[in-house]
């Protein structure tokens, strides 16, 4: 409930007032101390105090970036949001700077832009020193209309982004401005005023002058054909100078061009030497190219030789192994391989013998045959 904005508050630039303030300064400002200490419950009037007793401005600073008490009280005013006739009675307050300092970077959040420029010009003329605390903790020294340029020329003050406002010439040229006029501006007229009245009184003494040289006194025919004199040698020795600068010019020209065709001509020599390189380089190339491709075929066909040659071989080793298992195949055979064999026989005649197959009277070999497929034994006869 601490943290809502006033009910009865009006939109600002379309949105909620608080939300002029970015989301992550926003969330550090209602964790901070001071936040929830000093300004809990604080009203338009009881605000006054709270920011008679400021003695900096500032935006976050530190590691955690902790942000000061002057964007505290600006969070407040926004949710609670005073009323346009207090927040310029905070502009006008020439007692305490930071009070003014406090109502005009409000001013600059939510005002119009013929607003911002009508209240917050006036404030240039304000030299007061301030107390500014940086992002990493240090104080710096600053002025009251400083920051008020700064207010009116940048679009970031205090770690919050200042909301676009029109350029002054576009409202002037608009007729919402009147053009603005310096505190300045009587002592320029009055320093014009007073070079007007010097420059009368340095006329009046050339008209002087011009009297006393038009009169016709022996001095002054004197000092007339002197002068007439002097001019007549300034001319002759202009002349002089004028012939002797044509010269060094011609000669100069003479030199320039001398050395322009030396430099095209260098120019030429590189040239054909840099594409005579090229070509032998190029030469080079395909040269070494060609040695290349005649190194690599005899490579391979000496690969393969080699393999075509060991081909060969195994096929020699294998012929030999073929002839050599034939004619020992061909030999007398072992004892120990045939003796498997004889036995195999003996059992084969055995048997024979033993189911009566082999009776020499054909019926019963016959019956014999047929019992001995039942699994019946032979007949003894």
């Amino acid at each position: 409930m601490a943290n809502r904005t006033d009910p009865l508050a009006k939109s600002i630039r379309g949105t909620n007032p608080q939300n002029l303030v970015e989301k992550i300064l926003r969330s550090k400002i209602y964790q901070n101390t001071y936040w929830k200490e000093q300004c809990f419950g604080l009203t338009a009037e009881t605000l006054v105090d709270k920011a008679m007793e400021l003695d900096h401005l500032g935006g976050t600073f530190g590691g955690n970036r902790k942000p000061s008490p002057f964007i505290c009280l600006v969070m407040k005013m926004l949710q609670i949001q005073p009323e346009k006739d207090i927040v310029v009675e905070f502009i006008k307050n020439e007692d305490y700077k930071y009070v003014r300092v406090l109502g005009a970077f409000y001013l600059r959040l939510t005002g119009t832009d013929i607003d911002i420029y009508r209240y917050l010009e006036p404030l240039y003329n304000d030299y007061r020193k301030l107390r500014r605390k940086s992002a990493d903790g240090q104080y710096a020294l600053t002025h009251v209309d400083e920051y008020i340029d700064e207010l009116l020329t940048t679009d970031y003050s205090c770690d919050i982004a200042l909301p676009r406002i029109k350029k002054r010439w576009i409202l002037e040229q608009n007729k919402q401005l009147e053009p603005r006029r310096s505190a300045l501006e009587d002592d320029f007229e009055e320093e014009e005023e007073k070079d007007e009245d010097e420059q009368l009184a340095t006329g009046l003494d050339d008209e002087h002058e011009k009297d006393y040289y038009r009169g016709g006194s022996p001095a002054r025919e004197r000092d007339r054909d002197r002068r007439r004199d002097s001019h007549r040698h300034r001319d002759r020795d202009y002349d002089r100078d004028r012939d002797y600068d044509r010269d060094y010019d011609r000669d100069r020209d003479y030199d320039r061009e001398r050395g322009r065709r030396d430099r095209d001509r260098d120019r030429d020599r590189d040239r054909d030497r840099d594409r005579h390189r090229l070509r032998d380089d190029k030469d080079y190339g395909r040269e070494r190219d060609r040695e290349r491709d005649r190194e690599r075929d005899r490579r391979d066909r000496g690969r393969r030789r080699s393999y075509s040659r060991s081909r060969s071989r195994s096929r020699d080793r294998k012929d030999r192994e073929d002839d050599r298992r034939k004619r020992h195949g061909r030999g007398s055979a072992s004892p120990a391989r045939d003796e498997p064999k004889k036995k195999k026989e003996k059992k084969e005649k055995k048997e024979k013998k033993d189911d009566g197959t082999d009776h020499p009277d054909p019926e019963i070999a016959e019956a014999n045959r047929l019992r001995a497929s039942l699994g019946l034994k032979p007949l003894k006869l």
